[in-house]
């Protein structure tokens, strides 16, 4: 599994910084992150779309077809369009959530910026955002992009993934701890 997950990333990786560097001589870098941005909350919205992109039953030019439907209705054109497309020929469209990632770390280590993953039981609001940045930016030394997932798992807290540092005060965790030193007890 970790073989497998080094390769996808290594493939991630190439592609989003071949991306950046298209995106960065067209000065279109903000453009191709809202576009890419746009391309992932429909994957993650549909569940058939999810399943196209993942299959490998799929045919280079089914997937490419498809993918080119799915992009003019959703009015997405452009380099992302372009580059989608390239993806699907090459039969990587497995990796397109780690490029997507990948192309945001990139983007953000350009802008002098480090990316913060963050899973919280809810929705955060604006305000709350905007307090986590901030304290984040204070424990990083630099702005910080932060990537909300909704978790309602973990109950309540958050777990932030800063660089190599993760940090999670979510109530699972507590509560697993708590089980764990209450047998130790008993």
């Amino acid at each position: 599994m970790a073989e497998t997950s080094s390769l996808i990333s290594g493939v991630a990786q190439r592609y989003a910084g071949s991306l950046f560097d298209l995106a960065l001589e067209a000065k279109s870098v903000a453009e191709v992150e809202k576009n890419l941005g746009q391309f992932e909350a429909l994957v993650n919205g549909s569940a058939d779309l999810k399943r196209l992109i993942e299959s490998p039953v799929f045919s280079a030019e089914d997937q490419e077809k498809a993918i080119s439907a799915v992009l003019a209705k959703a009015k997405i054109g452009g380099l992302v369009a372009n580059f989608l497309r390239v993806v699907a020929q090459n039969r990587r469209l497995f990796a397109v959530p780690s490029m997507i990632q990948a192309f945001r770390n990139i983007a953000a280590e350009n802008r002098g910026e480090v990316s913060a993953d963050v899973t919280s039981a809810h929705a955060l609001t604006a305000a709350q955002q905007t307090e986590l940045k901030a304290t984040l930016k204070s424990v990083a030394g630099k702005d910080v992009t932060i990537n909300v997932t909704v978790d309602p798992s973990i109950l309540g807290g958050l777990i932030v993934k800063l660089g190599s540092r993760q940090i999670d005060t979510s109530l699972r965790t507590k509560l697993s701890s708590l089980k764990l030193v209450l047998k130790e007890v008993g």
